[in-house]
């Protein structure tokens, strides 16, 4: 599974900061980068004056918008299970590493950014899914020694991290 990493922390942790040096680089790089961003909210992804978000308030089940420029499509799950993380890494098409952001439920290789001074504990001590931490706090001494620790405040470190990782054949 080294072309999946979810990524998860507390809100307000860096996350999203983060995955933007990180794709941002690896995209530079010439590699193919595909990101799953889950929301505990209802996103709303065009005015509801546009035609789009009119012919699905109509009753359409999906909506594909295409441009030069994207091309997105819409689903309405209309009361129906919200689909699971397999279920969507499906839809994507191929990517040399696919970064998922939330889903700290699942069962994947994660990547857990951490900043102690939120006042949230620690995620990594109770999810054995957590390859690396990136912290912007000293090494803990108990950290389990299958686990990397990262500097939060030197993405530059977390990047060559994450490309040896994509290149390990064992990650």
């Amino acid at each position: 599974m080294h072309n999946l990493l979810g990524v998860i922390g507390w809100s307000g942790s860096g996350k999203t900061t983060l995955l933007e040096v990180l794709v941002g680089a690896l995209a530079a790089d010439g590699l193919r980068i595909n990101v799953v961003k889950h929301s505990h909210h209802d996103v709303m992804l065009e005015p509801p004056h546009k035609d789009s978000a009119r012919l699905r308030a109509a009753g359409a089940a999906q909506v594909m918008i295409a441009s030069p420029f994207r091309v997105a499509v819409i689903r309405e799950l209309r009361g129906a299970a919200e689909p699971t993380l397999a279920e969507q890494l499906a839809v994507l098409g191929p990517a040399d590493l696919t970064l998922v952001e939330g889903y700290k439920w699942e069962a994947i290789p994660k990547l857990e950014v951490q900043r102690p001074s939120l006042g949230h504990p620690a995620l990594y001590p109770n999810d054995p899914h957590i390859v690396a931490v990136a912290s912007d706090a000293p090494r803990p001494d108990d950290l389990p020694d299958n686990v990397a620790w990262l500097d939060l405040n030197a993405p530059a470190a977390v990047l060559a991290w994450l490309k040896a990782r994509i290149n390990s054949p064992q990650a």
